[in-house]
């Protein structure tokens, strides 16, 4: 029988704070709640739950739905829908590419296009910092990670921000529209490769056409899924984490001096920001068979939402869970970049590219910067800031 119980609005509108706000109610109240709308789920909002569900991939499947709201309607993309063994060669093949020492090497080049992009608003006194800078700068260092031709980023930030938007509205229609669009730039790029190879251990595409599991190459449409996946995987959470550090700041001007002052301190706070505004409020599974979590019935088939957003304030593993503390004694136990067989394998690509992003805005506005205008939300299954307008003082 289908829940109807409905512990909370996912679809509820939603302010800065509320979304957190709601999730620590949940976890006092409700911590394995239900919701009836985005299809329907249950929600696990305690620490413990998250990261259990988060590696049990024999008890919750990612091969179903992987996000809320269901946006999977074009095709398999590996890896994140497929689970252990079957995910492993495309894990495999990627993560050389992903590593510590490849994203300091592109580091230098990432301020490169981080310091160009915040010129703009440097030289007008301010912007919108996601729409103007946030938006474009994941695309242009995905871009050269990729190794994709110039001339297809701004194609590449336009389809993405087409599915992104339509991913919020939940317009299945859309979804698919916007999807297939990247399929076809996905499609593109194999092709290139195909008759132009490139070095595989500095070429994504390359390494996964090259990769063998069990003597044989991976399927051709999994590979065009997996390039799909990654075309669009890297640019919205850096998108919504500027946003989301930038409102903060703006809030917290002690610490955005202090930050400036001290840039040494940036990466620390880089990570205690990651743990306080995840920026995806967490993956889905489906239940394999009935389970039971604090006394609550989970049945075989039903999606279950892990929020990454509210473990990471739980109060029982993180005191004072909804404050900023700078070093955090457990904060490497955060799980904004996931855990289990799915998280997030491009970690730290992710953290280098905040690093940069954060040392630069402060460096760009030794007078500080303030909130000039009214701020825009993303909906599931990101969590925060879409639009930020700040004054450069």
């Amino acid at each position: 029988m289908k829940q109807t119980r409905a512990d909370f609005d996912p679809a509820a509108p939603e302010d800065f704070d509320s979304a957190h706000a709601e999730y620590a109610r949940l976890r006092a109240q409700c911590p394995v709640a239900h919701a009836t709308e985005l299809g329907g789920f249950w929600a696990l909002t305690k620490y413990e739950d998250v990261k259990k569900a988060a590696s049990d991939y024999a008890a919750f499947t990612t091969t179903v739905q992987n996000v809320i709201p269901k946006v999977a309607f074009t095709g398999r993309r590996p890896p994140l829908h497929l689970d252990p063994p079957e995910h492993t060669p495309y894990r495999k093949a990627l993560n050389p590419l992903l590593s510590r020492e490849r994203s300091d090497d592109l580091e230098p080049r990432a301020r490169e296009l981080t310091r160009a992009a915040l010129a703009s608003l440097v030289a007008r006194g301010g912007g919108d910092i996601c729409i103007e800078f946030s938006s474009h700068l994941p695309v242009q260092i995905f871009g050269e990670w990729m190794r994709m031709p110039g001339e297809w980023l701004e194609t590449l930030h336009r389809q993405g921000r087409e599915f992104v938007l339509a991913v919020h509205l939940n317009d299945p229609d859309k979804m698919k529209e916007t999807s297939l669009r990247l399929y076809d730039m996905a499609r593109a790029l194999i092709a290139i490769r195909r008759e132009h190879p490139e070095d595989p251990a500095l070429d994504p595409t390359s390494a996964l056409l090259e990769a063998r599991h069990e003597g044989q190459g991976l399927p051709d449409e999994l590979i065009v899924g997996s390039v799909r996946q990654i075309l669009l995987v890297g640019i919205v959470a850096p998108l919504v984490m500027v946003g989301n550090m930038a409102v903060h700041l703006c809030r917290d001007r002690a610490l955005q001096d202090q930050l400036r002052a001290h840039p040494d301190q940036i990466p620390a706070a880089v990570e205690e920001f990651l743990r306080l505004y995840t920026p995806y409020r967490g993956f889905a599974r489906t239940a394999v068979q009935d389970v039971e979590i604090r006394g609550e019935k989970i049945c075989a088939g039903e999606a279950v939402a892990l929020l990454y957003g509210s473990a990471n304030r739980d109060e029982e593993v993180f005191p004072d869970g909804d404050q900023f503390i700078l070093n955090r004694p457990n904060i490497a136990e955060h799980l904004a970049f996931g855990r289990g067989p799915h998280n997030c394998p491009g970690l730290h690509l992710g953290r280098m590219e905040l690093k940069v992003a954060l040392e630069e805005i402060l460096a760009a506005t030794p007078n500080g910067f303030e909130l000039a205008g009214e701020i825009a939300m993303s909906r599931w299954p990101e969590i925060g800031a879409l639009s930020v307008p700040l004054r450069f003082l």
